[in-house]
């Protein structure tokens, strides 16, 4: 993260050296390589971070809920309905404040997982939603193409950057819109973490345990909908960081529960963002490429090699589930043998004293004398 954000400080038109920094950086707004740092890089930089660690902590949150690694937003309609609601007033010529432009975002994202979970039957089976979802998600992209069909070519160029995901020409005013959705995501996603290792044990055992599977699945579909719409509204839709981050963060530490892997999801999706965006700024200078295309291009291999290595490391899983306590028969073994000894307490404590002794004397007297046997 220490060389991506140096690399995004210092390369670029001008070339900042990396003595000079720190000059840039206090100069502010007197030299052109003050300005150039503190107003273009430094607010694309610090969005840069913030919009990896909520896509990555957001697409742990979906897998660990759904128990199903490849539950991300773009398989579940959330990140092209975020995308869809930002979009349309922009094509239909209605214009909106920058502040009402997240709640329209929350909006279409709430209503793309929405439909995903009533038309899965409300996610009892985590493959029937990650199926309904890919098929709400072409709904909705569907629904997005007929809009660029329908819009002027200058919005269609805006309309095509935006849904690639882009971090071009963003300032501190951008990054300032997204704190207040912050203060209301984090205390609910700290929460939630404790629950999500509940949910990978199944629904039954969930419910077993006291947490109801549904609501519990509402809730968390609810808490990354919060994180991904803002930033979707402000980036587009940057993809495939909260299928990457979340493996990276089991991959690095497979023995541990979600508890612990939701701030390395985090911290792994704002590495994604930041290393990303670093081509998407060079690679066809003076030309700026969508950083989406980036992480969706490097993405999706590394996930998928992550996934393949995870599947020789049984071990690790079974030490992770131990860990967790997320084994499903080793829960049931555990409320099985808990009842038992209660049930058995309850019955010896209810044995009035008379019983118990005459119980003990019909034992002593069951048993044959030595003198008995001489008889």
């Amino acid at each position: 993260m220490i060389a991506a954000s140096v690399c995004a400080l210092s390369l670029g038109t001008p070339y900042v050296p990396l003595h000079r920094l720190p000059g840039a950086l206090g100069d502010g707004d007197e030299t052109l390589a003050g300005i150039v740092v503190t107003e273009l890089r430094v607010p694309r930089l610090v969005l840069a971070l913030v919009a990896g660690a909520c896509l990555g902590a957001a697409g742990l949150v979906l897998q660990e809920a759904l128990r199903n690694p490849l539950a991300v937003p773009e398989m579940l309609g959330v990140s092209s309905g975020a995308a869809l609601g930002v979009a349309a007033p922009l094509v239909l010529a209605v214009s909106l404040p920058a502040s009402v432009q997240p709640l329209m975002a929350i909006g279409g994202a709430a209503l793309g997982g929405g439909l995903t979970l009533l038309a899965a039957g409300l996610g009892r089976s985590p493959s029937a939603v990650l199926l309904t979802g890919a098929a709400v998600a072409a709904a909705l992209q569907a629904a997005l193409l007929v809009l660029m069909v329908m819009a002027d070519q200058l919005d269609l160029q805006l309309i095509y950057r935006y849904l690639l995901g882009s971090l071009s020409a963003r300032t501190w005013d951008d990054v300032t819109g997204l704190w207040p959705w912050l203060l209301v995501a984090v205390p609910a996603l700290v929460l939630c973490a404790p629950v999500l290792s509940v949910l990978r044990l199944g629904d039954e055992d969930a419910e077993a345990l006291g947490v109801r599977a549904q609501r519990a699945r509402l809730a968390a579909l609810a808490i990354a909908v919060v994180l991904i719409a803002p930033v979707t509204a402000v980036c587009g839709p940057v993809a495939w960081v909260g299928f990457l981050a979340p493996h990276l963060a089991r991959w690095f530490n497979p023995a541990a529960a979600a508890v612990r892997w939701l701030p390395w999801s985090a911290a792994w999706g704002a590495v994604v963002v930041a290393v990303a965006d670093v081509p998407a700024r060079l690679a066809l200078a003076p030309v700026e490429t969508p950083v989406g295309a980036w992480t969706a291009l490097l993405g999706v291999p590394a996930g998928v090699a992550l996934l393949r290595s995870g599947k020789h490391r049984p071990s690790a899983r079974r030490r992770a589930g131990t860990a967790a306590g997320a084994s499903p028969e080793g829960v049931q073994v555990a409320l099985a043998g808990r009842a038992e000894k209660e049930a058995d307490t309850g019955t010896r404590e209810c044995l009035p004293r008379n019983d118990q002794g005459s119980d003990r004397a019909s034992v002593s007297r069951g048993a044959p004398t030595e003198a008995e046997e001489a008889r």
